[in-house]
Parts: structure tokens; sequence; C-alpha cells
């Protein structure tokens, strides 16, 4: 156990890695375990974490250590052109293309190529790197003809795959080729105490950057420093450390409330979703909640009309006229509990039997009560049926208007046997 610390250890002086806790050294450990291997690796963590570091310890410990090492960020490469990037193209196969250009996989022949942000990359490219993974074959752009290459692949990643997968945005036999094994590089604010060596570090590097007084944080400051957050991790506590080393160069303690200012403040409002509000982003459960709400509040807008409306049947009868677009979506749908009663007559001064036929629709909504359940699995079907009808059980178009992948509606489906 004695040797294995050391090489740990050993390992993270020449890679630059700094700190000592538990999740991080388990890291390291794993890193050297698989990297005299071909074993394909998949690096889970933050922005800004560090992941990096792990590929370069993967490729300089493996048997392609004397080969070539490229470090691609698929999130930066645009998806005309990131196919021609990774597999090279042919001359005159599209505009601009005015002579053969070799692509990484060709070029990297025998070394390691570290696809950054996999996530983002396009599933036609997915695809192309899916038969590389397999059998180590991909095919020019402008091209037929079948090339090989020998290229050890280190993806990694700061979203979760497994939701991609589910959006379908992400291929799934991708996802399962590529994390053989699974690296996860936790975030900084789970490091413990690792945060004050690295500002140590930091604080030494741009004293001799900057020709002044390394900067060192009193007791009180650093508690704060352990405490916040850091969402942008290492990344962030090195700009925050250069800021003080280059605005406070004469003072030679940093206090608690002097770092709090350095420090960005953080939000303390409750969110129920904070990450990107693109449609794909969103969970099922958070657009349920979303729609159950809106239902909720319609239903309490028509009762509060229905009750003002009680002493005033004419008023009544105009009310529900200048508001038919609020009783349109509850027209078909008996929302009226058993013991409901009968609280406005859309016309008193006509008769049962002279009442026109086509105003039976609205007869129906003069009962209206408020439904009080709110069962997510009740409305959730509810909703796929009306989606599917609206669509003409096109599941395509349903699962664009529910703001769910056609993979969770066909699973859906399924579940609550709508299949006809």
């Amino acid at each position: 156990m004695a040797a294995l610390e050391t090489e740990i250890q050993s390992i993270k002086n020449r890679f630059g890695i700094i700190g000592n806790a538990q999740l991080l050294n388990h890291a390291v450990r794993v890193a050297m375990q698989v990297a005299p291997t071909d074993m394909s690796v998949l690096i889970t963590g933050e922005s800004g974490s560090g992941k990096e570091s792990f590929s370069k310890i993967i490729h300089q410990l493996s048997p392609r250590k004397h080969g070539q090492f490229i470090a691609i960020n698929c999130g930066s490469i645009p998806e005309g052109t990131i196919d021609s990037e990774l597999f090279g193209h042919e001359k005159g196969s599209f505009t601009g293309a005015h002579e053969a250009r070799k692509g990484y996989f060709e070029v990297t022949n025998g070394g390691t190529i570290f696809l950054d942000e996999i996530g983002e990359m396009p599933l036609a490219t997915q695809a192309r790197l899916l038969r590389v993974l397999e059998n180590g074959e991909f095919i020019k752009v402008g091209s037929s003809k079948v090339l090989k290459t020998d290229v050890r692949v280190v993806g990694a990643t700061n979203v979760n795959l497994l939701n991609k997968v589910d959006q379908g945005k992400f291929r799934e036999d991708l996802y399962y080729r590529l994390s053989t094994v699974p690296i996860f590089v936790p975030a900084l604010r789970e490091r413990g105490k690792d945060i004050e060596l690295l500002f140590r570090k930091f604080a030494s590097d741009f004293s001799e950057k900057y020709k002044v007084k390394p900067i060192a944080l009193t007791d009180d400051a650093k508690e704060v420093l352990i405490k916040y957050r850091f969402p942008g991790n290492i990344r962030q506590l090195k700009n925050i450390v250069e800021q003080i080393s280059v605005l406070s160069p004469d003072q030679k303690e940093i206090n608690a409330p002097t770092l709090v200012s350095y420090l960005p403040k953080e939000s303390t409002l409750p969110a129920l979703y904070s990450g990107p509000t693109s449609p794909e982003n969103i969970s099922e459960r958070e657009i349920l909640y979303k729609v159950l709400f809106e239902m909720r509040k319609d239903l309490n807008d028509l009762k509060k009309l229905v009750l003002e409306s009680l002493g005033n049947p004419a008023q009544a009868a105009q009310i529900l006229k200048d508001n038919a677009a609020l009783f349109e979506g509850l027209r078909h749908e008996d929302t009226r509990p058993q013991n409901s009663e009968v609280v406005l007559n859309i016309n008193p001064t006509r008769t049962e039997e002279t009442q026109p036929e086509e105003e039976e629709d609205f007869q129906d909504v003069s009962h209206v009560t408020e439904d009080d359940s709110l069962s997510i699995v009740k409305k959730e079907k509810e909703l796929i049926m009306r989606a599917l009808r609206k669509n003409n059980n096109k599941r395509k178009h349903a699962a664009r208007d529910l703001g769910i992948s056609e993979r969770t509606l066909y699973r859906k489906i399924k579940e609550y046997e709508l299949e006809e």
C-alpha cells in the first residue's frame, strides 16, 4: 500500500497535480492502471476540474508514449467541418477543399487522441467515430476508400451522457464503447484542504511572474476559501489568486473580508432548473409540472369567473362569451367531481327543449368546479394522448409538441399501453 501511495504521489508530481483528496487519488490510480492497455476511457467531471491532465497521464504511461498526442475540443469545431478535421477530406469534396487533407485520426496513427466535450459531437460524426473504435476503419470526406488507423481514444465530458442518450443526442452504443473504463475527476469543492494547497501554489507562481510578494491567507480567510463552492473549479481559483496578487501586492496576509470582496457572489435563490434553457435540456418532470401549474391556474380563473357571475345571469353569459378561449381547452373534458353542483346556467331564459345543439358544449362547462386531482401519471398519460390525437398519431411531431425526444415518447407509449 505504501508503495502504491508513493507511486501515485510521484505521478502527481510529474504531471503537476496538486492535492491529496481521496477521490483525486482514486482517479490517478485508475488512470495509472488503465494506461498500459488499449482500452477506451471516458473522463467525466465539471468544466475546469483538470480532466485533460488525466488524458496525458494515460498517454505518457502507455506503450504509445512515443507516438503523437492530440487534444481536440469537439465543442469548438463547427458541425460542418468536424468530419474533415477528424477524418480528412479529398480535393474538391466540398467548397474550399482545394487540396486533400489528412485528418487527426490519420496523423495520430500509433498515438492518442483526446476528445474533450465529446457530448457536443454531431450524431453523424459519432457514427464515424464508432467505426474507428470497433475496427479501426474510417473514410475521408469525399472518398470511398476505407483507411486503417491505430489510435487510442480518450473522451471527456462535463455533461451527463446518459441524459444525452435519452434525449437522442448521443448514440447509446458509442457511450458504452467509450466508457469501457470511466474516470471521475472530482470538483474543487469536493477536495477539502486541497483548495488551500492549490491557493499557495498559484500564489507562489504569480509572485514569481509579477515580481511581488507571495500572498498568504489568515485563518478566517482559509475557512471562507474552503467553504466557497467554486463553480469554475481550478480555473476560477487560479484567476482569483492572480487578481489578488496583482491588485493587493502590498498586503502580506489576506483576511476574510478582503478575500470575500474578490469572490463572485453566489445566488441563494432556489431554482427548479439551473441549466441551459434550450427545450432539449429540460426534463420531462419539469415540463409536466409547468403544464400542471398552468392548468391549475386556468381552473382557478374559471372558478373565480363563475362565482363572480352568480348574482347576474346576463353578465355571466357575457363573461363566458368574452372568455371563450379560457373555456376552449376544457370544452371536451369532464372536470366535474361526482358530487359537483351546477353553479351556473348559461342562458336561464331558454328551456332545455329549446336549447340549440351547438350550445351543448357551453352547457357542459357551466358545471365546472376545480379538479383537485393532480396525479402526475394520469396527467402525463392525458398529455401524451392529446399530443398524439393532435398530430394524427405522428410520433415525431407529438414528441416535438411535448418537448421530449422520440425515444422517450416511444417508451412512454409502451409504458401506458397506448399503442393501437
